[in-house]
């Protein structure tokens, strides 16, 4: 499978579901392109922030972003995805890559996990949020953006969740402001990681040139595909993902 072909299947994916760029992205260039741990989480999330900043504007020109609550996250997402990224640096210069693969496993099979359960707990996602502490939202996405600068997985769902338990927010904004959030840790994980070295140029960029046609492809498929069945095959996809580094770890 060429980089240029995964990067479009993953942006298509992400199309049709709205989450798991780097959830998706990492497992797939640890599994089929066989990058070291650090350099696949680098590349990742560069990719994820690429990719978000393209969708982005879709968000931000008809205003499907809250800004408050946007703040709110970042506050807490900020300095988790510092702590988590340099923390990915340490770890990846001091233990094997089966023991990064073993921490991997464990945390992609946790967002898994994640999405499912907001399939379950989220039936009426369309209805918005149910909360109304969004100042909560700080402490909770800390540990989200510490997730995400070590393993580039969690913005998409566990964001969605905290801004649907946390705040009153209608659906197109709950969408639109986790989108943006994640595209803010995204792109400072990602300069951790180019900045210590942990990312593949050459891969990258084939991903962002298959990708631009997938986000194009998963937006025409998603008005003809219900996106609930997708959800649920991408959330199983992403634990055998999971289970299967976890398993290399093991072996």
């Amino acid at each position: 499978m060429t980089p240029i072909f995964l990067g479009f299947v993953i942006a298509a994916a992400i199309g049709l579901t709205g989450v798991g760029g780097g959830t998706i992205t990492a497992p797939l260039l640890l599994l089929v392109l066989r990058m070291k741990g650090a350099v696949a989480v680098g590349t990742a999330l560069t990719f994820a922030a690429i990719i978000k900043f393209l969708v982005a504007p879709m968000y931000i020109v008809p205003r499907k972003v809250d800004y408050k609550v946007l703040g709110w996250m970042l506050l807490g997402g900020i300095p988790g995805v510092i702590i988590g990224g340099r923390l990915l640096v340490t770890v990846s210069q001091h233990v094997d890559s089966k023991t990064l693969y073993l921490i991997l496993g464990i945390t992609v099979v946790l967002a898994a996990i994640a999405n499912i359960y907001r399939l379950f707990a989220v039936k009426n996602v369309e209805g918005g949020g149910s909360g109304d502490r969004p100042q909560w939202l700080a402490a909770l996405t800390f540990p989200i953006g510490a997730e995400v600068g070590f393993s580039s997985a969690g913005s998409g769902a566990l964001g969605t969740l905290a801004i649907l338990g946390l705040t009153r927010l209608p659906a197109a904004k709950v969408v639109g402001t986790d989108i943006m959030f994640g595209l803010g840790v995204s792109v400072i994980g990602s300069g951790i990681q180019i900045f210590a070295g942990n990312y593949d140029g050459e891969v990258l960029w084939k991903l962002v040139a298959g990708g631009v046609f997938g986000c194009l492809a998963g937006a025409l498929l998603n008005q003809r595909i219900p996106s609930r069945p997708m959800k649920w095959a991408l959330a199983i996809w992403l634990a055998a993902l999971g289970l299967n580094l976890f398993w290399r770890g093991l072996t």
